[in-house]
């Protein structure tokens, strides 16, 4: 059943959002930093949580492709607790950030904004964190800004594998930004319970598929899925894992062995879509390839361990940032 089809009474429940999320409640309060980027004047959203007792280290939350600067609600409140100061940005084309109609989409921009946005706050250096997309893009930080990265965690990156070296048919933008357009509650949350949590389903990640679908729903809908075809073509064409032997930061890899995420697997082969998004085989490759890295493997948790299990989640992140 889509959102076209409900019932009323139900289709007047779920969430409309606006195209940069408004609507949605974040867990503390919004800030903008105003950049001027590719000849625009944009705006980009972010969380900036200070500890009540400092510990004089901050740590970045990059967000994934299907999520959003909230989604690290639960890790925000260990990390403050713990004396960290957090910052969680929103990327351009992403939630509560503009989303530009033309813009030249890559990991590389997006590091650059991200370093702009922590020169402007003071922050010299940080503890970086990805998650799926955002560990693509915490991997490209590291590598261009390897002074300015006290050290790397990734979450479930997405980007373990080259989809198109391996085989998986290249899809035009047109291509992806009609996918993007059929997008609604139920293929958000039928996509999330097949691939990201080994087919089960928690009532607690219903918050996470109305904050995204209600984008879908609302009035900014084609802004909201142009910028999501834009970045799908930037995550499928710019591979970061055949630069991990460059990595010269310390890195924890976190990997939720039920992970089966791959971008483009509905294009591919049934031979190959089988082959594809493998995360217990990824992870030790990913680990093996940069050096010194730490793996840290979760059997039983899928492609985000920190929303299936914060509490262990943020107890593992806390341990591997200790000095």
């Amino acid at each position: 059943m889509t959102l076209a089809t409900l019932p009323p009474a139900h289709a007047e429940a779920l969430p409309r959002h606006g195209a940069r999320l408004e609507g949605f409640d974040y867990p503390h309060p919004v800030r903008a930093f105003a950049i001027a980027s590719q000849a625009q004047s944009l705006e980009m959203a972010y969380l900036d949580v200070a500890p009540a007792a400092p510990n004089g280290r901050t740590v970045v939350l990059l967000h994934g492709k299907n999520f959003c600067a909230a989604t690290w609600e639960s890790a925000i409140t260990a990390l403050t607790e713990a004396g960290y100061r957090v910052i969680a940005p929103d990327q351009i084309g992403f939630c509560k950030s503009a989303k530009p109609q033309r813009y030249q989409y890559s990991f590389d921009q997006l590091a650059a904004n991200t370093h702009a946005l922590l020169a402007d706050l003071g922050i010299r250096r940080a503890v970086v964190v990805g998650h799926s997309m955002g560990g693509m893009l915490a991997t490209r930080y590291a590598l261009q800004y390897p002074q300015a990265t006290q050290q790397l965690v990734l979450v479930n990156p997405i980007g373990l594998e080259d989809w198109k070296a391996d085989g998986v048919p290249w899809r035009s933008i047109d291509a992806w930004y009609a996918r993007e357009l059929k997008t609604s509650f139920d293929t958000i949350r039928d996509y999330q319970r097949t691939v990201y949590y080994g087919g089960e389903w928690k009532p607690e990640y219903e918050r996470w598929v109305r904050m995204l679908g209600g984008m879908y729903a609302g009035d900014g809908r084609d802004a909201v899925a142009w910028s999501q075809a834009l970045t799908s073509d930037m995550v499928f064409n710019q591979p970061v894992v055949h630069e991990f032997p460059r990595i010269t930061v310390p890195t924890t890899l976190f990997i939720g062995q039920k992970d089966r995420t791959a971008i483009g697997k509905d294009l591919a082969s049934p031979e190959l879509a089988k082959r594809l998004g493998d995360y217990p085989a990824l992870g030790k490759r990913a680990a093996a390839a940069i050096p010194g890295a730490t793996l840290v493997e979760f059997d039983d948790l899928g492609h985000s361990p920190q929303v299936e299990a914060p509490a262990r989640f943020n107890t593992a992140l806390l341990d591997a940032l200790t000095p």
